[in-house]
């Protein structure tokens, strides 16, 4: 999707809108379009309008769009289609614990707004593929919607609502967004049969970690840097549920949100539903501290973020995409760091995340790219995030 032309962003927004509007469906019937609050999570309701807001923001209401990411702040926009999205749904500026108080927010407001801002988007998608313009703002809003959907999966995950990600893979019961068996998760991200190499050994190299520009990026992802990598060993797979509940039996390591006990064995819950843990699916739902535990138990470490990107890159079996992955690094700049035109989506975090690499089995596939780089505050277990080892 890095490269997409016209016709495969407009087929991609369609799509992904589709499975919007049916995990917003799956919450409806739960009846938690409003719930209660949470630090980690944002109302449904909301959710819906941000994202509505901010297509239409980067995309009808930009004047300037053409330029893509030489835009410059400050510049006049067009009037939004709802009078009230700037103080209802502009996130860099509406407070996180004020998004529950939005007494005035409706279903059908919400829904008719995006309703009308896709329309929009679309119209102007074939106006601007016509003219030559850059498309870079019709990729950006379609990475942003992605991100929001796997977010309606860990939240649905944490208020244990019935729910079906019906974007996971091609065996997903229904593209429709109705409710299936609260096993299709478990099924679709389950990892493969563990291979008899578990690990690979790199040689000292210099490795070139980011992006190239000339394709669609994140500003984070710039400027493209050499670094020199030592000799390392890392493992092909990502850590087990039958390696990580080894560890815990050794250390009385707190056991894992969404895992309980049942006599001598143990079960996951998946979307409300508890079931029995396959020991050889990749272990979910860990933060950054207890990859960090379990390291230190096994005697190994996290790879750093360039160590990950050079055996996603150059190993051909190396397994990726099932949950995503902690590394050593804090989220920083590379060297020579511009900020983009959406300057609120990584310079306000640098120094305070660590970096995750890969995706989950939760991540739609217009945002799965080895190189991107996923951010988190180091506690956070409710997303689906795992990990893997390595060794000098």
């Amino acid at each position: 999707m890095r490269q997409a032309k016209a016709k495969e962003l407009t087929a991609a927004l369609q799509e992904l809108r589709t499975h919007t509007l049916g995990a917003f469906r799956a919450y409806e019937r739960a009846n938690l379009l409003h719930i209660p609050y949470q630090a980690e999570l944002n109302p449904p309701l909301w959710e819906l309008g941000h994202i509505a807001w901010f297509q239409e923001y980067w995309i009808g209401r930009n004047k300037h769009r053409s330029e893509g990411t030489d835009w410059q702040i400050g510049r006049p926009q067009n009037t939004s289609l709802l009078i009230t999205s700037d103080q209802w749904f502009d996130s860099a500026k509406v407070q996180h614990v004020t998004r529950w108080d939005q007494a005035l927010l409706t279903r059908e407001t919400c829904l008719t707004y995006a309703e009308q801002t896709m329309e929009q988007t679309l119209a102007l998608l074939q106006v601007d593929a016509e003219s030559g313009s850059t498309l870079y703002f019709y990729w950006l809003v379609l990475q942003h919607e992605a991100m929001h959907l796997e977010a309606s999966a860990y939240m649905a995950q944490a208020l244990a609502i019935p729910f079906n990600p019906v974007w996971v893979s091609d065996h997903a019961n229904s593209t429709t967004g109705e409710i299936a068996n609260a096993s299709t998760l478990a099924k679709a991200g389950a990892s493969q049969p563990r291979s008899r190499q578990t690990t690979t050994r790199l040689p000292a190299q210099s490795w070139t970690l980011g992006s190239a520009a000339e394709q669609f990026c994140f500003d984070n992802e710039l400027i493209a840097r050499p670094v020199a990598l030592k000799t390392f060993e890392i493992d092909l797979e990502p850590v087990c549920w039958a390696q990580y509940m080894s560890f815990i039996a050794a250390t009385v390591h707190r056991l894992p949100r969404y895992v309980r006990q049942t006599g001598s064995s143990f079960e996951i819950q998946t979307f409300g539903v508890w079931a029995p843990m396959n020991m050889q699916d990749t272990a979910v739902h860990l933060s950054w501290d207890d990859a960090q535990a379990y390291c230190a138990w096994a005697q190994r470490r996290l790879p750093t973020e360039a160590e990950w990107d050079c055996a996603a890159r150059t190993t051909p079996n190396f397994n990726w995409g099932e949950v995503w992955e902690w590394t050593q690094d804090t989220f920083e700049p590379f060297d020579g760091f511009l900020v983009h035109p959406y300057a609120e989506y990584s310079a306000p975090w640098f120094g305070t995340r660590k970096v995750l690499r890969g995706a989950a089995a939760v991540t739609h596939s217009v945002l799965r790219h080895v190189q991107y780089r996923n951010f988190f505050t180091p506690e956070r277990r409710d997303i689906y995030s795992g990990f893997r080892t390595c060794s000098t």
